[in-house]
C-alpha cells in the first residue's frame, strides 16, 4: 500500500491555521508580503495569520516588523475594515528598529478573512486543491482588498501543490533525510521492496511502502512538485525508479553512487531509450558537494540540492 509521512508548506499551514480560527468564530486577518527590496528577509507571498486576540502563525519578515503588522491587523479586524497596505522602508522608525536600516523595504497587504476581503471560501479552495495535488492562484487588488480566484488581479499569489519526496531505499541516509524533508514542509514517502531494509523498527513512526518502485510510483503519480532520490545502490531497484521519474515532470531526480557508477547507470537508462536531455535531469552523485562524510551530512547535501532545484538555483546537475 502507498504510504507517506506528511509535511506542509509553511504558508499553506499558515492559511490553514487562519481558516481554522475563522471557522471557530474568531476574527482573523491574513498579511501577505507583496514586494520586497534589499535586506527584507522573507520572500514575496509569505503569509502571517493574525487572530483578534493577538495569536499569530507564520511570518512576513522573520520577526522584523511582525509586532507592527499584528497590531495593524488587530485594528483592522476590530474596525471591520477589509484591508490595509503597510509599507516599511529605510526612513521608517519601525524599519530602523527592525534592522532594515541597511536598505530594506517591504510592502505588506493585510486582508480580513471575510467576504469583503479575502474570503474563507477562497482559502478553503486553495487548501483543498493543493492537498489534492492541484495548483491554485489568488488575485488581490491592493486598492480595494478584494480577492478572487485566478491570475487576473494586480497582485497574484500562486500556490503550487505541496512538495513531495519519494525516497527509494529504506537505508540509513533515508533515516536522516525524512526528518529534514518534514522540517522543510515536504511530504516524504519511503519505498523499498526489500523486507530486511524496510523494517518498522528501523523507521519508527514512518509507514513504509514495500512495493517495487515502478508499482508504487504508478499510484503515487509524481508531478511537477515531486522530487525523487534513489539510495539503494541496487540497479534492480534504483533503475526502475529513475525510469519512472524520468517519464514524469518531477522537478528533482537524483541517485546515490560514485561518478563511475553513475556513468554506468546512465548507460543502462540510455539502453532503455532515454536521451541525453532526459538523462541530464538526474543529479548524480546525489547532493551538493559539501564534503559530506556520514549519512546525516549526505542527507543534508541532498536536501540542500533539492531546495536549490525547487527555487531555480540549479541550472545543470
Amino acid at each position: 500500500m502507498e504510504s507517506s509521512v506528511s509535511g506542509r508548506d509553511d504558508d499553506l499551514a499558515t492559511l490553514a491555521a487562519g481558516l481554522e480560527w475563522a471557522q471557530a468564530g474568531h476574527g482573523v486577518a491574513i498579511a501577505t508580503v507583496m514586494t520586497t527590496w534589499g535586506s527584507a528577509p522573507r520572500r514575496v507571498g509569505s503569509h502571517l495569520a493574525v487572530r483578534m486576540d493577538g495569536l499569530f502563525e507564520g511570518s512576513v519578515s522573520g520577526g522584523c516588523v511582525e509586532a507592527d503588522v499584528i497590531l495593524a491587523a488587530q485594528d483592522l479586524i476590530a474596525a471591520g475594515a477589509g484591508h490595509a497596505v503597510l509599507d516599511f522602508g529605510v526612513a521608517d522608525d519601525v524599519a530602523w528598529r527592525a534592522g532594515l536600516a541597511c536598505g530594506g523595504r517591504i510592502s505588506i497587504l493585510v486582508q480580513r478573512l471575510a467576504d469583503d476581503g479575502l474570503s474563507a471560501a477562497l482559502v478553503a479552495d486553495v487548501l483543498a486543491a493543493t492537498s489534492a495535488g492541484e495548483a491554485r492562484s489568488i488575485s488581490s487588488d491592493p486598492a480595494t482588498g478584494q480577492a478572487v480566484a485566478g491570475e487576473a488581479g494586480p497582485f497574484v499569489r500562486a500556490y503550487p501543490p505541496p512538495r513531495r519526496l519519494m525516497i527509494i531505499g529504506a537505508v540509513h541516509i533515508a533515516q536522516a533525510l525524512v526528518p529534514l524533508a518534514l522540517g522543510l514542509g515536504i511530504a516524504a514517502t519511503v519505498i523499498d521492496p526489500r523486507g530486511l531494509f524496510a523494517a518498522d523498527d528501523r523507521f519508527a513512526g514512518v509507514v513504509l511502502d514495500r512495493r517495487w518502485p515502478d508499482e508504487a510510483l504508478t499510484d503515487l503519480r509524481p508531478d511537477a512538485a515531486t522530487a525523487l532520490v534513489a539510495l539503494t545502490h541496487d540497479p534492480k531497484v534504483d533503475d526502475v525508479a529513475l525510469a519512472a521519474a524520468l517519464r514524469s515532470p518531477a522537478f528533482y531526480i537524483s541517485a546515490l553512487g560514485s561518478r563511475k557508477n553513475h556513468a554506468a547507470r546512465l548507460e543502462r537508462l540510455a539502453a532503455q531509450g532515454f536521451g541525453a536531455d532526459d538523462l541530464g535531469r538526474i543529479h548524480g552523485p546525489a547532493g551538493l558537494n559539501i564534503g559530506a562524510a556520514n549519512p546525516a551530512e549526505i542527507a543534508l547535501s541532498i536536501a540542500a540540492q533539492l531546495v536549490a532545484a525547487w527555487r531555480g538555483a540549479l541550472v545543470t546537475p
